[in-house]
């Protein structure tokens, strides 16, 4: 089943500017810790493992990982993609000094884009945001694809419903927030990812902590 525009639009209209400025403390300060169990430290370390000095987030947020991530490079290339413009302005803004490239597009369709591609991609907190079962929505790795160099490393995090523990709370607000179409997680679990993850990429690693799994998969064209 193809998601609807209105499906898309739900998961991506919540990040308001005014929800932009609250997103850290309430996510990344309060949620994660005491709800999904997952520091946002631990999610820091994960980006500083696997970033490059050549690199693509998708699915953007605040830019706090980007502002705070280690690049083992002086000047990195960074780009940011999007569907939200109040994202991607928020995160440019947040990492001018970068100069980052900016691309509003939906990962759902193919992607339009001519520049040289990328030795890392980063998809934090994407996949539980976009309408679907994984097996649908894993069509996005598809279209980031030809965005890679030989090689190169995809990594990101998302919020599951099975095979992960969820305490009360986690479940409880995953279920407010599938209701208000803010997640689409409900069918979401870790062998579904696996699964998604392996039939693209070579070298897929996945460690859960809490109700998140981080991941990491590289392209290999061979």
């Amino acid at each position: 089943m193809i998601a609807s525009p209105e499906d898309i639009e739900a998961g991506q209209a919540i990040y308001t500017p005014r929800v932009l400025q609250l997103y850290d403390l309430v996510v990344l300060g309060l949620s994660n810790r005491f709800v999904w169990k997952c520091p946002t430290p631990r999610l820091l370390a994960h980006y500083d493992a696997h970033v490059t000095g050549n690199h693509l987030d998708v699915g953007v947020g605040t830019g706090y990982f980007l502002d705070r991530c280690r690049f083992p490079a002086a000047s990195p290339r960074v780009a940011l993609m999007d569907l939200n413009d109040n994202a991607l302005r928020f995160a440019a803004n947040r990492v001018a000094r970068y100069a980052p490239k900016t691309y509003r597009r939906n990962v759902l369709e193919p992607i339009a884009f001519d520049a040289e591609p990328f030795d890392s991609i980063g998809v934090n907190y994407l996949l539980h945001c976009l309408p679907g079962p994984i097996a649908e929505k894993a069509i996005l790795f598809d279209h980031l694809r030809p965005l890679m160099r030989d090689g190169a490393v995809l990594f990101g995090s998302t919020l599951l419903q099975g095979g992960v523990a969820r305490s009360a709370a986690a479940r409880r607000l995953m279920a407010f927030y599938n209701a208000k179409g803010v997640f689409s997680n409900a069918r979401d679990d870790l062998d579904g990812l696996r699964s998604a993850l392996e039939a693209r990429f070579r070298d897929v690693s996945i460690e859960t902590v809490g109700c998140a799994a981080l991941f990491s998969a590289r392209v290999d064209r061979r």
